[in-house]
């Protein structure tokens, strides 16, 4: 690294802004870490060895979402608003402790200095500590194998679905899809919302591959506009007013709880109170207190009413942090702390009304038992964990391992041409993917940011041999034959679908693999043909998808597929630096460039001003980068150094204005939050009565008026989960003193690797950055997709 340190004219100390209460804002727990390296690019700052280890670090902090991630944070922020553009995820962080790790209470969050407490900031203290000391989810009654379990659960769904047949409708389809891809997207997001999904989307056993929609979706207009979510009836929303106010709630929930519930919100809220937790900005608390107003003494903390509606929370609030499932233990002492007085008939009561899902996921091979144990001598015992989810991500996650086992056990005959394509592939690792691609239907490639160029190639190759092919990412750009994720699906992007509502293409390949979600992954694996290739491409150190579950970590760990790992280093300073940190290693790099420099600081305001200072300044004089392509990363939006404060300070140096349109002034750079985990830069270029008109990748969209306070915000400074997928020619991360506590490796690892020239990282958190590179890996999320991959891959070896 540079060790200059030369004498610069002190600068006017430009004031942090502070971050105000009313700020929409959403703090993603993924995000919840920082960095470090040394001397600025015009030498100013001292040098300083990055690779002491501490000898204690701060505690674990938890998330995304969504994206999210489920998720970034620096200091304990202001409560955010429901459904915020702070992060591209999905609303309130819950109060989840930690990014989701197996074993860990869904309940209530640690006392945390920087933990996100949401709208009952401080009141939540009856929520829950970490339980990570929880206890080993008990036997249960031995199975013979996998397989069984498996058809029993999915017998048992099958009885649930049609008792509740008679009882619900069904929720509309998802947006942009039809058919049963629509439903398990409206499913998911109907149990994420808190409603109960309706059955029919479980009349047929999940095992089944679901087809696609059988017409394509009509392509997004040129200029597309943003519009509201549909708003419910003038009647409903009077109707649940008045079962508020007798209930002393606000009447400003009417709305969203209309809007929740359906048209009959008013009769579910008077017949069960505490369905007001379907609401993000309820907690469980505000919830009884309702509750015993509306019931009287009926209330009480066993009602079956409340411990079922509470059971439903305590998963999706744990789906947020990126489990799709919880260890029945661990479900059972978050009942326990929210004051449940039977947690476990608590949760058999909510298994028997169909709303959450029972699954015996085997815990290795099965061993015999002891000796002394009453039964046959031979008997044979399977080891168990019994895991506990919601409809909507089993579904998914069952959907799909089907799909992915459906791909991953096509046959295809390797030709001469596949071949001479390898042996002109531009490197050994490109050339072993080729080759694998060529006989297998699945394969998951890994790699750094240099790795990236493997795929690319293995498409031009499948190209020049006649085959459709599809390279999506994560985020916009990377070239004209490139497509996100999100635009393919939607059929705004890529090859469309064919007349049975498959994607038209024979070979799909997908960069940044740790970006998808259950939910995603199930739709975009559902819609590969038959006889179609998917490659799973990406880096498994970057911080994980905003959305529930661990998709690529769990194909990876599953082993069912081939598996290549890129031999290609990434160059240079910023690669040896980034590929230490992947590896748990903060090394000192030598930068004779200045490629990797430390700004050392002292608070919070001189963090802002050296920042400003360097995107404005330094890096330009430096570089020749223009400020534009300088991205500043920092762990968390609140705080004297968080985004909010960064930016209302470049905004005043880059682009000042009076911010006439919502707070925006054109050629403002933004963060455009079309849904959930997708943050997209883009620069403001006008307003009017449709709305904010905004520039990105040379092509104009309008946010309605309404939606641009919760769907934008500005951009020069980001969180790192919302730097995923995306490198900039330079790059600035800010750690400030108060972000010790949050930083991980995965968080330094995304952040640190999102610069291609240059990375300076301003530095005010000592020891806590080798220590959490060293120390603080990311937690794990608890998952089925790994146990469902395997046994599905064990039934099809087995013989008939």
């Amino acid at each position: 690294m540079s060790t200059d340190r030369q004498a610069e004219p002190a600068a006017a100390e430009e004031p942090a802004a502070e971050a105000s209460p009313a700020d929409a804002d959403q703090n993603r727990p993924d995000e919840a870490r920082a960095a470090a390296p040394e001397a600025g690019p015009d030498g100013s700052g001292t040098a300083e060895p990055a690779g002491a280890q501490a000898d204690s670090g701060g505690p674990e902090i938890g998330p995304a979402a969504p994206h999210d991630e489920a998720v970034d944070r620096g200091r304990r922020p202001e409560p955010p608003a429901p459904g915020s553009a702070e992060d591209g995820g999905p609303g309130a962080e819950p109060p989840v402790s930690g990014r989701g790790g197996e074993g860990e209470s869904p309940a209530g969050p640690a006392p945390e200095a920087d933990g996100d407490t949401g709208p009952e900031a401080g009141s939540e203290a009856d929520t829950a500590q970490s339980a990570e000391s929880a206890a080993e989810a008990p036997a249960t009654p031995a199975l013979s194998e996998a397989q069984a379990e498996l058809a029993a659960q999915r017998i048992e769904r099958e009885r649930i679905a049609r008792r509740k047949a008679e009882r619900e409708a069904p929720v509309e389809a998802g947006a942009k899809l039809s058919g049963k891809a629509a439903d398990l997207l409206a499913a998911v997001r109907a149990v994420e919302g808190g409603a109960k999904p309706s059955s029919v989307y479980f009349d047929d056993a999940p095992a089944a591959p679901r087809k696609a929609p059988v017409a394509p979706p009509a392509p997004r207009p040129a200029t597309p506009a943003t519009a509201a979510a549909p708003t419910p009836s003038a009647d409903a929303v009077e109707g649940v007013r008045v079962v508020l106010a007798r209930g002393g709630a606000p009447e400003a929930l009417a709305g969203p709880a209309a809007a929740a519930l359906g048209e009959d919100a008013a009769g579910l809220l008077a017949e069960n109170p505490w369905r007001l937790l379907s609401l993000p900005a309820v907690r469980p608390t505000q919830a009884d207190g309702f509750a015993r107003a509306v019931l009287g003494a009926e209330a009480g903390p066993g009602d079956e009413r409340r411990t079922t509606v509470l059971v439903g929370w305590l998963l999706a609030q744990a789906g947020l942090k990126g489990h799709t499932a919880l260890e029945a233990p661990v479900l059972e002492k978050a009942l326990a702390q929210y004051g449940v007085p039977d947690p476990a008939e608590a949760l058999e009561v909510a298994i028997a009304e169909g709303s959450v899902l029972v699954f015996h996921e085997p815990l290795g091979p099965p061993v015999a038992a002891d000796a002394g144990d009453a039964g046959d001598a031979g008997e044979v015992e399977q080891p168990v964990r019994v895991l506990v989810g919601l409809e909507g991500a089993a579904m998914a996650e069952e959907s799909l391992a089907d799909g992915l086992a459906r791909l991953a056990a096509g046959t295809f005959d390797t030709s001469e041409d596949w071949e001479r394509a390898a042996g002109s592939a531009p490197s050994p690792s490109a050339a072993e993917l080729i080759r694998a691609v060529a006989g297998h239907g699945l394969v998951t490639h890994t790699g750094g940011e240099a790795a990236r160029a493997e795929p690319v190639a293995l498409a031009a190759a499948a190209r020049e041999l006649g085959l459709r092919v599809c390279l999506a990412a994560h985020a916009p750009g990377g070239g004209p034959d490139r497509v996100t994720v999100a635009g393919l699906l939607s059929g705004a992007e890529g090859p469309g679908r064919d007349t049975d509502g498959q994607f038209a293409l024979d070979l799909l390949v997908v960069l940044d693999a740790p970006q998808l979600d259950v939910e995603t992954a199930a739709a975009l694996v559902e819609s590969v043909p038959d006889g179609a290739r998917l490659v799973l491409s990406g880096d498994p150190g970057v911080l994980g998808s905003a959305g529930a579950g661990r998709v690529f970590a769990d194909v990876l760990a599953a082993r069912t597929c081939p598996q290549l790992v890129s031999r290609t280093p990434d160059p240079g300073p910023l690669g040896e630096l980034v590929s230490g940190v992947g590896i748990g290693e903060l090394n000192q790099v030598d930068a004779p460039g200045k490629e990797v420099v430390i700004v050392p600081v002292k608070d919070a305001g001189e963090a802002v001003h050296r920042a400003v200072q360097l995107v404005a300044e330094s890096v330009p004089r430096a570089f020749g980068i223009p400020a534009d392509s300088v991205q500043v990363i920092t762990p968390g939006h609140g705080g004297s150094a968080g985004t909010r404060a960064l930016n209302a300070a470049l905004k005043e140096r880059l682009n000042p204005g009076p911010g006439r349109f919502g707070g925006f002034d054109p050629g403002d750079r933004v963060v455009h939050v079309p849904s959930a985990g997708r943050a997209l830069p883009a620069r403001v270029v006008s307003a009017d009565a449709e709305g904010l008109h905004l520039e990105r990748a040379g092509a104009r969209i309008i946010v309605a008026k309404e939606l641009v306070e919760s769907q934008v915000r500005h951009g020069w400074a980001v969180t790192a989960h919302q730097a995923v997928g995306t490198r900039w020619p330079a790059v600035v991360v800010v750690l400030p003193g108060d972000a010790a506590q949050v930083l991980s490796r995965d968080w330094v690892y995304t952040a640190f690797g999102r610069g291609e020239r240059h990375l300076s990282v301003v530095h005010g958190v000592d020891q806590a950055l080798p220590h959490a590179v060293a120390e603080v890996p990311a937690k794990p999320r608890t998952t089925r997709l790994t146990g469902l991959l395997t046994a599905l891959a064990t039934a099809g070896a087995q013989p008939g």
